[in-house]
């Protein structure tokens, strides 16, 4: 063994959102794939969606727990992205904890990979009208010699580049990464990494840009200072925005709490949850995948009055206490088993960071067409006003895929 090389990596997970946007769905070479091949792909893309909701939910509650008070916001998708790459170098209990904790374990390893390899292909998309750019990268001290297989397998089942990295100078390493991650996202994300522990020797890393307008855009105009209540009965001014429209809304009697849907362009739909005055703490508690499936059957068609805040959070999250919470121990121990990533015995994980922004507006996007008149049938609207703590998610129709999931406790801070 080197007893030169670390013990110590570090994975590091970004989202950024800049705005939500819209995935599409379609193929970059069609011919490239053949109908079984895609058919399946499908079919564990629409499962894997269900189990990372799953787990979304069960992650999300750790943190709210965590975070009394405060805003959350997560993609389960970019936390599960990174974790199944992990699969590919790990073995033995420490394969079988991931497995278990991201409820992996019922799609054999094979199926998992190409479920995601399915989702990482078909969710890129590029237009005038919305962006969604993901991408992975594994960033190596060049001493490490990793072994082949791992490589290879990251790069064609995650289309995970692999930059050979001089982690004994750490301000170098940064840089280069930082100039990496501006370039591979047209600038969009710079300065992600802050700094970077001693004995550091592998940075895996997933990144997100997502932007889309809404299906119906929110006038400007219309925008007005209001009251949004906090905790403790405080309140803070927040722009509150304003459209009238066709709507998707109903009320859960058994939770007491109000869900809209809110569709964007495309397949993606945002969906808030609105608790009754004090039951968030009930709600939060009841989320989960069976919670979600019976909500999507109380929802009706009516006209609907929606009074959103206009706001823009940011977070970050060392998610290894939380992980370790959820059974996931043997990956961040020396004794934990990353032998297929390099014959080293001592590889751990030192970190596991997530960071995730929104930018909710009136658009939805930078966009800057305007969306088309709505025709609204005579009929007294209900209204929706988000004007205390509410939660959100975000999900692609087709594959019943969750990919943000968040709680907006102050829209004026974080």
């Amino acid at each position: 063994m080197n007893p030169t090389l670390g013990p110590g990596l570090r994975l590091l997970i970004l989202l950024t959102v800049n705005s939500l946007l819209q995935p599409s769905f379609s193929s970059e070479n069609p011919a490239a794939v053949s109908q079984d091949e895609a058919w399946k792909g499908r079919q564990l893309a629409q499962q894997l969606g269900k189990l990372n909701t799953d787990f979304g939910f069960r992650l999300f509650k750790k943190l709210v727990s965590s975070s009394p008070g405060k805003n959350v916001f997560i993609s389960p998708l970019s936390v599960s992205t990174v974790f199944s790459m992990m699969c590919l170098g790990a073995q033995d209990t420490t394969l079988a904890e991931i497995r278990q904790a991201f409820n992996f374990k019922s799609l054999s390893e094979g199926d998992v990979h190409e479920g995601f390899h399915y989702l990482i292909h078909n969710l890129k998309q590029s237009s005038r009208k919305l962006q969604l750019n993901l991408g992975n990268a594994l960033f190596i001290d060049q001493r490490l010699r990793p072994r082949q297989k791992f490589l290879t397998d990251l790069k064609n089942l995650y289309k995970a580049d692999t930059v050979p990295t001089n982690f004994q100078h750490l301000a170098y390493a940064e840089k280069e990464i930082n100039d990496y991650v501006s370039r591979k996202t047209q600038g969009k994300i710079n300065n992600m990494v802050k700094s970077i522990t001693p004995g550091t020797v592998m940075l895996l890393i997933n990144y997100i840009i997502l932007r889309a307008r809404w299906l119906h855009v929110f006038d400007p105009k219309l925008t007005k200072e209001d009251d949004f209540t906090l905790s403790q009965n405080k309140s803070v001014k927040v722009p509150m925005m304003f459209h009238g429209g066709m709507y998707k809304m109903g009320h859960d009697d058994q939770l007491s709490c109000t869900i809209l849907e809110m569709p964007y362009q495309g397949n993606l739909t945002a969906i808030f949850i609105l608790p009754d005055k004090g039951k968030l703490k009930q709600v939060e508690e009841a989320m989960q995948m069976d919670t979600m499936t019976r909500w999507k059957k109380l929802l009706t068609r009516s006209v609907v009055d929606v009074s959103l805040p206009r706001f823009s959070i940011s977070g970050t999250y060392d998610l290894k206490k939380t992980l370790v919470q959820l059974g996931i121990t043997k990956v961040f121990e020396e004794s934990g088993d990353l032998t297929k990533i390099s014959p080293y015995r001592n590889l751990k994980v030192g970190q596991a960071i997530h960071k995730a922004e929104l930018k909710m507006d009136e658009r939805g996007s930078e966009a800057a067409a305007s969306s088309g008149m709505e025709t609204l049938p005579m009929e007294t609207p209900a209204n929706f006003k988000l004007n205390r703590a509410f939660l959100m998610v975000v999900y692609e129709q087709k594959l019943g895929s969750m990919i943000f999931l968040g709680k907006i406790a102050n829209p004026a801070g974080n």
